[in-house]
């Protein structure tokens, strides 16, 4: 009895391998493993906001509406919920974008606003944090890419015969993507850099 099952045992492992059981644990992995990049970049930029705030706000004290709206954002993509159930729901996956780029927007506008304060522009802290901000853009675009690729990656394997099988059995289901309600906005991230024409240094507004 003890040898019938260890055969039993043994034929459904080379059966389920041969399904690609293997294949799909390891290609759900892949995914939760470019997710949690993902979140990891975009909370790199949340933890930007603070001090950019901050700082803006040294030379800029009349732009309270720019203020707010970055502040009311970061706030959004704070309060939202997200674990691992967010992969498999497509509605949670886009409240998910829309907080962030709606903080992405936001952050756009709080940039631009620099340009009417040149002693802003030459802050060495505003600099600083330009600058983390524009490689925090870089590597979120860098994290998203490889997301979108590996849910492709896996989408693909478990619609494909006799994987779809094995998918159904065992409840594996089609992830949702992030849309591309623009692609190139997307795949390109934001330019926050204001060329080389810096001022000198300016005295502290402070």
């Amino acid at each position: 009895m003890k040898i019938a099952r260890t055969l039993v045992t043994l034929l459904l492992v080379v059966m389920l391998s041969g399904c690609g059981y293997n294949a799909m644990q390891r290609q759900d992995e892949a995914v939760k493993a470019a997710w949690s990049e993902v979140l990891n970049q975009y909370q790199r930029r949340a933890d930007l906001v603070p001090n950019l705030v901050n700082t803006v706000k040294g030379y800029a004290q009349h732009e309270e509406k720019v203020f707010v709206e970055v502040t009311n954002a970061r706030a959004k993509v704070g309060s939202l919920q997200v674990n691992a159930d967010t992969l498999n729901d497509p509605a949670k996956l886009q409240q998910f974008q829309a907080a962030q780029g709606a903080l992405g927007s936001a952050l756009s506008r709080l940039m631009v606003v620099s340009e009417n304060y040149p002693q802003l522009k030459a802050d060495g802290l505003f600099q600083n944090l330009q600058a983390q901000l524009e490689g925090t853009e870089n590597r979120v675009t860098v994290a998203r890419n490889r997301y979108v690729q590996a849910v492709q990656e896996y989408n693909a394997m478990i619609r494909t015969f006799p994987n779809n099988l094995t998918a159904k059995m065992f409840g594996y289901h089609v992830k949702p993507n992030f849309s591309v309600n623009n692609e190139k906005a997307i795949s390109t991230a934001p330019t926050v850099d204001f060329g080389t024409n810096v001022p000198a240094p300016a005295a502290s507004a402070h």
